[in-house]
């Protein structure tokens, strides 16, 4: 059977479909799976085993569809669920197609009116709903995510003073309001006596540099210096990672890192906590509870609507720097 997976973006929501594209790949006899996302996304489904062929979404989409047409798939598993996999669906004809629900009214009900009608259901559990008919089922392993050979990091671009080990502390994310303000990190990392990676991309480099001058022994910046799966491999060699709700989170669970999570505007009631699966680890969920505005957005906003963001300033640093030490502690 030929499986055409598709999820356009993004970085985290791409790491958390992977356990579909395992279990299809594992648990249907002679399943040929492939997957269609964007080309800036590639990176992280190219070394995919499970996956036999990845086709890629550039500026034309009519492109990408003469490809997937000429490929003759028995089903489309949609996980992305929008305009664009409607056409490509629509383009694709008669060839039957299980859809992700993406719970949108559920959602606003949650933002808008602060009614909670979510299943408590991690969304992992919610794209393998689409390949249940297959009698394909959760095998328990969590995420996936591999790292092709040239781009683990060499140990001689880690600095002396992190290359025993280190905390690595995501800066970054997709807006504003899922992100500690800098004088917020600052303290953080003041109050962590652990050698620390600043994780994040080129976007994020002017603000890893200004918290790295703090201590710059103590502190180094790799945001803008690694590409995606270069920065996963620093995720992969840390101890611990403290982060916000993005991409590199879910990257950590993939390797079945602890994690620390600093949540904002957002909630895990969304259904995108880190997800381990049956793995048994750390995962300390860390919210500014018992806030009527709180959550804004499914998504973020590039400052706070309200104006106080106390969603983000009301974080209890202390208590996150204190959880992170005695995780290293107890690690050792």
């Amino acid at each position: 059977m030929k499986f055409l997976v598709i999820r356009f973006s993004s970085i985290g929501d791409i790491v958390l479909t992977t356990p579909v594209i395992r279990c299809l790949k594992q648990q249907v006899p002679a399943a040929e799976v492939h997957y269609l996302t964007k080309f800036s996304f590639r990176g992280i489904v190219e070394s995919n085993p499970h996956i036999h062929k990845v086709h890629l979404l550039q500026d034309d989409l009519e492109i990408v569809l003469e490809e997937l047409k000429k490929e003759k798939f028995d089903y489309i598993i949609d996980l992305h669920h929008n305009l664009r996999t409607l056409k490509v669906k629509r383009a694709l004809k008669k060839v039957p197609a299980f859809s992700f629900n993406k719970l949108n009214v559920q959602k606003w009900l949650l933002t808008a009116l602060k009614i909670n009608t979510l299943p408590d259901v991690h969304i992992v559990d919610r794209y393998l709903e689409t390949v249940k008919s297959f009698g394909v089922k959760n095998d328990g392993k969590g995420l996936d995510y591999f790292i092709p050979k040239q781009d683990v990091v060499p140990d001689n671009d880690i600095p002396a003073a992190q290359s025993l080990g280190y905390i690595g502390l995501v800066i970054g994310a997709a807006r504003n309001t899922k992100k500690l303000p800098v004088e917020k990190l600052k303290e953080l990392c003041s109050k962590i006596d652990h050698p620390i990676v600043l994780l994040g991309g080129p976007e994020d480099k002017q603000v890893g540099e200004e918290i790295a001058l703090t201590d710059q022994i103590k502190i180094y910046n790799s945001c803008g210096k690694f590409n995606l799966n270069e920065s996963a491999d620093l995720v992969r060699r840390a101890k611990l990672i403290i982060t916000h709700d993005t991409g590199l989170m879910h990257i950590a669970a993939a390797f079945k890192k602890p994690i620390i999570s600093i949540w904002g505007n957002t909630v895990p009631s969304f259904g995108m906590a880190p997800y381990f699966a049956n793995s048994i680890l750390a995962n300390d969920l860390q919210q500014v509870k018992g806030l009527w505005c709180r959550p804004c957005s499914k998504i973020g906003y590039s400052k706070c609507p309200l104006g106080h963001f106390k969603c983000m300033n009301k974080h209890n640093i202390n208590d996150i720097a204190l959880k992170a030490t005695n995780s290293i502690i107890n690690k050792k």
